[in-house]
């Protein structure tokens, strides 16, 4: 299940936290994103202990898109004590994105 959460400043959201925080760069007019959505759900409910998911829709918040440099949707960025360690762009399957992220976690 993704919770919504207000935040007042991105930074705060990706070094307060204990976990790695893996970040969903989306927009609501992206076909990939919608498909990445459900396959983002399945990861999450199985690496909810190692990571936190935080979808960004890059309308609302463009700023930290061009911030990170978000030039395709979908983008995920994996964020460790506040540090970019790993980038994927595009579509994977559950089973690819759980490997890819194992390294990290």
């Amino acid at each position: 299940m993704t919770v919504t959460k207000e935040f007042s400043n991105f930074n705060d959201l990706i070094n307060n936290v204990e976990l790695p925080v893996l970040v969903d760069f989306y927009a609501l007019w992206c076909g990939p994103c919608h498909l990445m959505s459900s396959i983002l759900e399945e990861v999450n409910s199985q690496m909810k202990n190692r990571m936190q998911l935080v979808k960004i829709d890059t309308e609302k918040y463009p700023d930290i898109a061009s911030e990170y440099n978000i030039e395709a949707l979908p983008t995920l960025v994996l964020f460790k004590n506040g540090e970019e360690i790993e980038r994927i762009q595009g579509v994977l399957k559950t089973e690819q994105l759980i490997e890819r992220l194992e390294t990290f976690l």
